[in-house]
This record gives C-alpha cells, sequence and structure tokens, in this order.
C-alpha cells in the first residue's frame, strides 16, 4: 500500500488543499489568481511544478503563471501554445477522470510541438509507477464539472514529491482542485471585465459630463441665437430651452419664450416656411416677432437631434440676426426696381407689374361675358360682393347655355372695356400713359437740379391722386405710366382729369414758381397684348391727346 493511503497523511493533504483552495478565494485580480492557483498545486497536492495555460480570446493558451522552479518561470512564462497542439496533447495518453496523463513511452510525440515546456531527459523508471522526468499530467479547466463548459485553461503538473505517479486519490484531489480553480479563474475573468467596463462606462461618463459641459457653454455664451425644441407628443414644437442671445434679439425673457414655439412668433406670411423647415431639418430665412411688435429677419438652421431607436427627440435650432444683410438686399432690390430719383417703379418694375396679369390666350366671348357680368360686383376680386340695386349677378351670360366652360387656371383674364356711345359698364385694367407738357424748356432755361425737383413734385402729386393699389411708374425722361384696375371708361377718363389737374398748379423751386402742363393717353391691358403693345396703344392715344390740344395750354411758366 502507497505511503499516501495512510489516514493521517490524507488529512494533512486534505487540509492542505483546503487551505489552497481557501486562497483561491482571496486573490483579486485574475493574473494574482493564476498565480495562486499554480501555487496551491505545490502546496496543498505535493508537487514541486506547476504551470497554468490560460485560453486567449483566439484560442491558443499562453502560460500565465509558473510555480516552483524560476528557470521554468524564465523559460516559459508568456510564451503561447496553439490550441491545435493542446488539443491533440489532451486526445493523447491515459485519461485519469478529467485528467490526461502521457507517459515518457508516448511524450517523444510531443517534443516538436509548439506547447512550451520544460521536461528533460532521465533514467528509466525502476518500478513500474515512478514517476519518469518525461512523464506529463495535464488538469484541465471547465467551468462545470465532468469536463463540461468551455475550456478555460489547462494546469500542467511535474515532479510528485514521492516520486510516484499519483494514486487515486491525489487524481481526485487534484481534479476537484483544477473543477475549484477554473471557478476562481471564471470569476476573476469576470471580475476583471466588470472592471473594465466600470472604467470604461466612468470614462464615458466624465467624457458625457464633458461634452454636457461643452454643449452647455457653447449654448449659452453663443453670439447668435439658440434654440432647443421638443418634438413630437403634445408638446411639439415648445422651447425648452432659449440662450441669452435669443432672448436679447426678440426683446423677450426666457420664461415667456419657453411657454411658445417658434409658430407662435413668427410672421404670418413666413409659417409655412418654418412648418416645413421645422419637419425637414435645415435652413429658412423668415421673420420673427419681437416684444414690441416689430418683426427682425432671422436666418434658421435646424439639426434633428434623434435617438436610433426612439426617432427624433429634439431639434437644435441656430437663430441668426440677418436684418441688417436683408435691409441692405431689399435696398438693392428697390434700387433695381425703382427709379433712383422719384423713388416711383422704373420701366422694367412697370413692365414687369404689367405682365403679370396678361397672358397670351385673348378673350373668347364668354370671357368677355364673364367679364361684363363682373362689373355688378362691388370688389371685382369677390363674385358675391353685387351692388345693391345694381345688375344681378350673370347677367349678360344669356345665350351662352351649354358652351364649354373655359378651364380654370386661376388667371383672371382682362378684357377691354367698351369706349364711346356703346359704353357697357365693364370694368378693366387703365393704363394712364402721362407726358409733360413744357418740361424740356424748364430744363433748358433752369437746369437740371430744377427739372429733377419738377419730376420729383409731379411724382408725389400723382402719387397723392391714386387709389392704394394703383402703380405710379417712370417711364423715362418726363414720362409717367398709371396702372389702375377696376375702372370703367368713364372712371378712366376723370382720373386722367383730376390727375392732369393736381399736376397744373405751379411748383416752387429755390424760390421760383414754375408750371408744367400733361397729356394723358388711356389704354387698355387686355389678356392676349404683351405689356410692349398696351404701352405703344396708352402712348399712341397720348400723342392724338397732346396734338389735339393747343400749344399755348401746354407751355411751361416761370
Amino acid at each position: 500500500m502507497e505511503t499516501e493511503s495512510e489516514p493521517y497523511v490524507r488529512l494533512a493533504a486534505l487540509r492542505q488543499l483546503h487551505q489552497a483552495v481557501a486562497e483561491l478565494t482571496t486573490a483579486r485580480s485574475l493574473a494574482d489568481t493564476l498565480q495562486t492557483v499554480a501555487d496551491g498545486v505545490l502546496r496543498g497536492l505535493g508537487f514541486e511544478l506547476a504551470a497554468v495555460n490560460l485560453v486567449r480570446p483566439d484560442g491558443d493558451l499562453v502560460v500565465a503563471a509558473v510555480a516552483g522552479s524560476p528557470a521554468a518561470e524564465a523559460l516559459m512564462a508568456g510564451r503561447v501554445g496553439s490550441r491545435t497542439s493542446w488539443d491533440r496533447r489532451l486526445a493523447m495518453g491515459e485519461r485519469w477522470g478529467d485528467l490526461c496523463f502521457i507517459p515518457h513511452t508516448e511524450g517523444w510525440m510531443l517534443d516538436d510541438d509548439d506547447v512550451p515546456q520544460w521536461h528533460t531527459d532521465g533514467p528509466a523508471p525502476r518500478f513500474p509507477d515512478e514517476w519518469h522526468a518525461r512523464d506529463r499530467l495535464f488538469a484541465p479547466l471547465y467551468v462545470a464539472p465532468n469536463g463540461g463548459g468551455e475550456l478555460l485553461g489547462v494546469i500542467s503538473v511535474d515532479r510528485p514529491r514521492n516520486g510516484r505517479r499519483p494514486g487515486a486519490w491525489s487524481r481526485e484531489a487534484l481534479q476537484m482542485y483544477a473543477f475549484q480553480a477554473a471557478i476562481a479563474i471564471s470569476n476573476a475573468r469576470l471580475r476583471a471585465n466588470m472592471q473594465r467596463a466600470l472604467v470604461r462606462l466612468e470614462r464615458e461618463q466624465q467624457a458625457l459630463r464633458a461634452s454636457e459641459e461643452s454643449f452647455r457653454q457653447a449654448f449659452e455664451y453663443a453670439p447668435s441665437g439658440m434654440a432647443i425644441a421638443e418634438m413630437g407628443g403634445d408638446d411639439h414644437g415648445r422651447l425648452a430651452r432659449t440662450n441669452d442671445a435669443l432672448c436679447r434679439l426678440l426683446g423677450r425673457p426666457a420664461a415667456a419664450l419657453r411657454r411658445s414655439s417658434f409658430s407662435d412668433i413668427v410672421h404670418p406670411e413666413d409659417i409655412g416656411t418654418l412648418l416645413r423647415t421645422s419637419a425637414e431639418g435645415g435652413r429658412a430665412e423668415l421673420r420673427l416677432a419681437r416684444r414690441d411688435g416689430t418683426y427682425v429677419w432671422v436666418s434658421l438652421r435646424n439639426s434633428v437631434v434623434a435617438d436610433t431607436t426612439d426617432g427624433p427627440r429634439f431639434l437644435l435650432t441656430h437663430v441668426e440676426d440677418i436684418e441688417e444683410r436683408k435691409r441692405h438686399e431689399l435696398q438693392l432690390a428697390h434700387r433695381a426696381s425703382h427709379d433712383s430719383l422719384t423713388g416711383l417703379p422704373n420701366s422694367a418694375e412697370l413692365r414687369a407689374r404689367l405682365g403679370a396679369r396678361l397672358c397670351a390666350s385673348p378673350p373668347t366671348p364668354l370671357a368677355e361675358a364673364f367679364a361684363a357680368s363682373a362689373a355688378a360686383c362691388a370688389d371685382p376680386s369677390d363674385p358675391r360682393s353685387f351692388r345693391p340695386g345694381g345688375p344681378e349677378p350673370f347677367d349678360g351670360l344669356e345665350g351662352f347655355e351649354g358652351t364649354s366652360p373655359v378651364p380654370y387656371d386661376h388667371h383672371v383674364h382682362l378684357v377691354a372695356p367698351a369706349e364711346g356711345p356703346a359704353d357697357d359698364g365693364a370694368k378693366g385694367l387703365a393704363v394712364l400713359f402721362c407726358d409733360l407738357d413744357g418740361f424740356k424748356s424748364i430744363n433748358d432755361r433752369f437746369g437740371h437740379h430744377t427739372g429733377d425737383a419738377v419730376l420729383i413734385e409731379v411724382a408725389r402729386r400723382l402719387t397723392s391722386g391714386v387709389r392704394d393699389g394703383d402703380t405710379v411708374a417712370r417711364l423715362g425722361g418726363d414720362e409717367f405710366v398709371v396702372l389702375a384696375d377696376g375702372l370703367g371708361t368713364a372712371d378712366a377718363e376723370d382720373l386722367a382729369v383730376r390727375l392732369r389737374s393736381a399736376i397744373m398748379p405751379p411748383i416752387r423751386v429755390d424760390g421760383r414758381a414754375v408750371r408744367v402742363g400733361a397729356s394723358f393717353g388711356i389704354g387698355w391691358a387686355s389678356c392676349g397684348m404683351t405689356a410692349e403693345e398696351v404701352l405703344a396703344s396708352a402712348d399712341q392715344r397720348m400723342y392724338v391727346e397732346k396734338r389735339s390740344r393747343s400749344k399755348g395750354n401746354r407751355r411751361a411758366a416761370g
């Protein structure tokens, strides 16, 4: 009977094994646990040399800890053996439960593989169970008993102190120790992973806090307006946060802005632009209301901050004051479309406004009948506004029953009213062409400064003599054009008389009184004509009217 089978020897070995297992639970880090596993083999299982081979993420095994020999540790620690070579070893030799024993008679086949080892040659065994220097004993580390679960590593042991191959009790002890070591290594790995995760989480939280603080400072102290608006739900569009620059721009306190949305303070004409921009993100230029009721032009740049799972979370809006730029743009546009001397619309703007009312299709008899019927309306833009006691609705449409209607094209066709005795009371767009009489002699006699002053005063008098919505334009030189919609033939003639009378009174320039006359020609805009044709018609009628008046009535005095 072998010595280790004696009861007192087993009891002492069991105590040592219990102590070795207990020490496994006191190790803190994964490296400490691996070294404790290797040291426990020496203290609790009676071997003089042990190594712990740990499975790496790529499947190969690295020598993670060595105990019992500084020379062996220097030779093996940190070296790697391939998983293929280890699988081959664990499939060879004798199976002692979960243990794998490869006797020296078979171990020569492993001399050339890549598994780190320290074995040396020795004499042949003197008795059957004597340990040979080239014997190998491996204890695989599984997290489940009986070799179940994932392989975590392999404990390699050598040099039993009694010089014999382990007996049944020692094998069982090594197998139990390997199972406890696997649990300890697994727990240490878990703790290490948790610690790494906690460190990474803390770093991420620190980075998030730093990012939030950077965003807060950039938001609060931005020189231009910033706002955060809710997206979705009952509070969609409500401003959740604004910075001081936006409050100063709109003259509103932050508390008041947080109770509203941009749709509450946008100019009514810009609400569609705002809604499209809010829904799609992007950029838009619109007007926002200040606290004093005035509007300021701003550029909105929206960014939808979205969550990958929940969809859009909020809308980050950058509000830039572009009032000066817009004012400059409007000034440039005004200069391009208005006369620099009088401030009236210029020739290009006149033709654009007139062309917007014309179309290429000449009026049909049915269209003319509808135009005549529209004369019954007090407001031509509202077909329900019939004058009390006036013509009945749709008068003049008799005889067109069954006629195919003109396709509705959203365009109000212009039809020239009948002139002379056949005046049918229809209304149209009158074009009054005005040419000043005697202006050239003022320029020649008193200079361009006086002539310019006369033109400015004539422009003022013409503008004062027309309705809101009518157009007074300077065509060039001393020629002016008035566009007046909704007039009949008699109305246009009366307007020409009033405007001529308004121009005739003396005009004082530098203490000197000068006088000009005016000749008017009345043309009518009608679909099927071009703007040039309409102006040419009114111009021709003006020259007819000018020639019909005496020269004395057209002379300027000063």
